[in-house]
């Protein structure tokens, strides 16, 4: 889960309060203020530009089926993780209502798979236009939901929409062929049909990016689809069906169940053995894409798969060390390290070593600042929450107990339990547990190598491969690990890679499919054989 362009100018928080001294209350039309004492200096400061002036037209707190609003019978707190500060209450949806919302997406999938392809496309260009109108209150949306600094939230919104306008670019570019087969009298037609419902499931690291890559797709090929938000992030996902609705895509072909952590396994196990979906299209971790897979086993479903990763940074004695630090601040501090592609192990040859890791080290100190997402000058927010601090607190402790050296950082930050120092480690080596388990966080541990063919073997010894990185000025080198890297994605001399119109996926159990690109749109078709005879 990436983004690319923008970043190079950017640096995610929940749902605060809309107005200073006001508390979020559930309602059928949104979040509306309701009386009570005004929050204390954690939260003013946490909520300070944030919120203020929102629109309440976007600030949705209920389900979206089949183009209506609908409460459930139970409600789930969204938190701040700044703060830890309770920012609203949404609809906690169940079996029953992630049922419903499949019958939904089914009975509009009926009618929407004969819709036009320059219909399609024109709507889908309609709901980007508004999400770039909106842009500013969508971007406060997912600093207050997932702690996000508001800069980098920019970004996720530009990212976000340019998938609905590349996708309904490619709605009209679904082109079929005609096979010219050896009998004189027949002709071979081959066909592309949207493949029915899908199920999205998406994390919270990109609340709003990780439902337009998916959803863009699914309707731009004539789909409809039933999105699971993550809990920690549902703000996000209705605020896009709001401007949906507003943007005229019909009824049933965009839907939304939020849910708490409580009921997640259930109403993801409904929508995805459910007999009227047909594909899942899931971002998470392996361990639960293996689930889901065996779900989508059972009743042979479509999947596109973008599972976990552990990305390599490989610095080669031929790199640019100015150049190899930039693509190392980047790869890894993105969204406080909370990312699917950021670098999870530094590799870097013995002769640049020292001089790599001293640049690191200043580089680290002079640009990374922590604090609230919504702060001036913010590039590390909060962690998603305490469980997310313990992990990158285990894997410093590990690594130092195991002989690893504190370059910088290496503790919680003084602002607040979801806080944690920026950190650098040295002196790493392959038996601790940063190298060989995903951190999603703001630590770096280095290895030192020396040749070429050790990087590779310690760069593929595991059994994912999403994204890697490399730096070298050697131009057969470069071709050389470029082939070698076990991976469905490689950074050369560049730490951001992700764009719309590239392809996005993984190799191994990082995933299955691809998303994004020329490519994406396919996940979402099936093929079908015409024979046509007796011509």
């Amino acid at each position: 889960m990436a983004t690319c362009f923008w970043l190079r100018s950017c640096g995610a928080r929940r749902l605060g309060s809309t107005f200073p001294g006001c508390r979020l209350h559930p309602r059928a039309g949104g979040l509306v203020p309701a009386p009570g004492p005004a929050p204390g200096p954690a939260q003013l400061r946490g909520y300070a530009g944030g919120l203020a002036g929102l629109s309440a037209a976007l600030l949705r707190t209920d389900s979206f089926v089949g183009g209506r609003w609908l409460p459930a019978a139970a409600t789930f707190p969204v938190q701040d993780p700044a703060s830890g500060a309770a920012l609203g209450m949404v609809a906690d949806c169940g079996v029953s209502e992630a049922r419903a919302a499949v019958r939904a997406a089914y009975e509009a999938f009926c009618s929407w798979r004969e819709v036009s392809a320059k219909e399609r496309s024109s709507l889908l260009r309609k709901w980007y236009n508004l999400m770039i109108q909106n842009k500013d209150d969508l971007a406060r949306i997912i600093t207050a939901e997932s702690g996000k600094p508001l800069k980098e939230a920019h970004g996720e919104i530009f990212y976000s929409a340019f998938f609905l306008e590349w996708f309904s670019e490619e709605a009209r570019r679904v082109y079929g062929d005609i096979i010219y087969t050896p009998a004189k009298d027949k002709r071979a037609l081959v066909l592309k049909q949207p493949v029915g419902v899908a199920a999205v499931i998406t994390p919270w690291n990109f609340p709003s990016a990780m439902i337009t890559r998916k959803v863009g797709a699914a309707v731009a090929a004539g789909c409809t689809v039933v999105v699971k938000p993550a809990e920690d992030t549902p703000f996000s996902a209705l605020a896009l069906a709001e401007l949906a609705s507003q943007a005229g895509i019909p009824p049933g072909v965009y839907n939304v169940i939020p849910c708490s952590r409580k009921n997640a396994k259930e109403v993801g196990e409904a929508i995805c053995t459910d007999p009227l979906v047909s594909k899942i299209s899931f971002t998470g971790s392996t361990t639960t894409g293996k689930i889901l897979l065996h779900h989508a086993a059972n009743s042979v479903k479509r999947v596109s798969m973008e599972l976990g990763g552990l990305a390599p940074f490989i610095v080669f004695d031929s790199a640019n060390v100015d150049q190899a630090v930039a693509g190392a601040l980047a790869s890894k501090f993105r969204n406080t390290g909370q990312t699917c592609v950021c670098s999870n192990r530094f590799l870097v040859q013995r002769g640049i070593h020292d001089a790599f890791v001293k640049a690191f080290a200043e580089a680290m100190k002079k640009n990374l600042h922590v604090g609230n997402g919504f702060e001036e000058g913010t590039t590390q927010g909060p962690l998603i929450n305490e469980k997310a601090v313990e992990k990158v607190e285990k894997h410093v402790n590990d690594a130092v107990s195991k002989g690893a050296t504190i370059v910088t950082g290496g503790k919680r930050h003084h602002l607040g339990k979801n806080f944690f120092e920026p950190t650098l480690l040295s002196n790493v080596t392959q038996d601790m547990l940063c190298t060989h388990e995903e951190t999603f966080g703001p630590l770096a541990p280095v290895i030192k190598f020396d040749t070429e063919e050790e990087a590779i073997a310690i760069a593929n010894a595991t059994d994912v491969g999403l994204a890697g990185y490399f730096y070298s000025q050697d131009p057969a080198q470069i071709w050389r690990v470029a082939e070698q890297l076990e991976v469905g994605m490689v950074g050369v001399n560049e730490g951001l890679i992700s764009s719309v119109e590239c392809p996005f996926g993984g190799v191994k159990q990082s995933g299955l499919g691809r998303e994004g690109s020329k490519y994406g749109i396919d996940e979402y078709l099936e093929l079908k054989y015409v024979c046509y005879g007796g011509l």
